[in-house]
């Protein structure tokens, strides 16, 4: 008997279908409520221009929403434009480092970000590795004016948290911290690095295609003069002094999705509502339960990463028995519509599940989750 064969047979108790099905550590499900007041300010935003007053206005109240939330120093600087956190990769290489960057990487998404500044033939970029599922501690590095690091490795659920402190002997060197699937509720003083950027379809449940980054005056200073280099290449998409103005005035560097800052605009509300403090608060007590139910699992799941300093408070990452096939498991959970998204990362190749813990999924929803899946393993066992 197949294994779809086997979970058709079951008759799944009611109370252990989550009243949400999106558990996806790719975007982030966007509550209903969200998607009801796009309709209601579709007809005075959505098909509007985006250099017109209106969407300046939507604009500055983002970056209004963001200071708060993050208490950025005044003399940061917040840019917003199209292409997400992949397209920054290129963006900073070519624009941000003169000669040298060190990238500390743990998994997939953190190697890709060093990569594409290997490929820049002026560039020298240096790889200091963590095996996947282990965490390291950036460090700023002599001959190198960029440090890269990772604050939370979307493919491995590896949080690294630490901020090296900046010795005089570096203080021409700039600290970048990638904080795409970890922004928002893995906590970081932004003071400390000077640029802090992410993708906004994670934590502030908007829609891919987005980045947002905030710049410190001596990244800024850094940007501006390798723009004035005539010599070196730059694309005119990943002009930064291009991308500065437009942000002193409130306005994205291109044409925007409306649509995806009007939803982001309804997160941030919310979430400075709360306070970050409290959602901060509320990723641990989350993080905490899902990895204390797979650890008392008696063998049946046990967390991916091993040293709990490490274990991402955004994502989780949950190995299974290897007698139960995961990709079967989830495809079966996605086809009755109880679970979506929750497979591992496919270049891990392990017999995993990740499981969002994005401030819209709720507590009560990941007990529900969990204890659906230890129903269905010892189902099956």
């Amino acid at each position: 008997m197949t294994i779809e064969s086997k979970l058709n047979t079951l008759q799944v108790p009611n109370e252990l279908i989550p009243s949400d099905p999106r558990f996806g550590s790719g975007p982030s499900l966007i509550p209903k409520h969200h998607l009801e007041m796009l309709t209601k300010e579709s007809p005075h935003l959505v098909g509007t221009s985006h250099r017109k007053s209106a969407v300046i206005d939507l604009v500055k109240e983002i970056h209004m929403g963001f200071r708060k939330y993050f208490n950025i120093p005044k003399d940061y600087e917040i840019i917003m434009g199209n292409g997400g956190a992949t397209f920054l990769w290129d963006m900073i290489g070519l624009g941000l480092v003169e000669k040298q960057s060190t990238h500390f990487t743990c998994g997939e998404f953190s190697q890709k970000w060093y990569a594409a500044h290997k490929k820049i033939p002026w560039l020298k970029a240096l790889e200091i590795a963590a095996p996947y599922g282990k965490g390291l501690q950036a460090e700023y590095k002599m001959d190198s004016d960029v440090i890269c690091t990772t604050l939370n490795e979307t493919s491995t659920g590896v949080q690294n948290t630490y901020a090296p402190k900046k010795e005089s002997n570096f203080k021409n060197s700039l600290l970048l911290v990638d904080a795409t699937s970890g922004a928002g509720q893995i906590p970081w003083d932004i003071a400390t690095c000077d640029l802090f950027y992410f993708s906004p379809q994670k934590v502030f449940a908007g829609e891919g295609g987005l980045f947002v980054g905030f710049l410190s005056p001596q990244a800024k200073e850094r940007a501006l003069k390798i723009h004035k280099d005539t010599t070196r290449y730059i694309p005119e998409i990943m002009n930064w002094q291009q991308c500065l103005d437009y942000s002193s005035k409130f306005q994205t560097y291109n044409t925007p999705s409306i649509t995806n800052l009007i939803l982001i605009r309804e997160q941030l509300k919310e979430m400075n509502n709360l306070t970050q403090e409290k959602i901060v608060q509320e990723a641990k007590a989350k993080a905490n339960f899902v990895y204390n139910w797979a650890t008392s699992s008696n063998g049946l799941f046990k967390p991916y990463i091993e040293e709990t300093e490490y274990r991402s408070t955004a994502n989780a990452t949950i190995d299974v028995m290897d007698s139960v096939p995961t990709t079967e498991l989830v495809e079966w959970l996605k086809s009755k519509k109880y679970v979506y998204d929750i497979d591992g990362y496919r270049k891990l190749g392990r017999n995993q599940l990740r499981i969002s813990l994005f401030h819209q999924v709720n507590l009560d929803n990941l007990k529900k989750l969990t204890g659906l899946l230890s129903f269905l393993v010892k189902s099956l066992n």
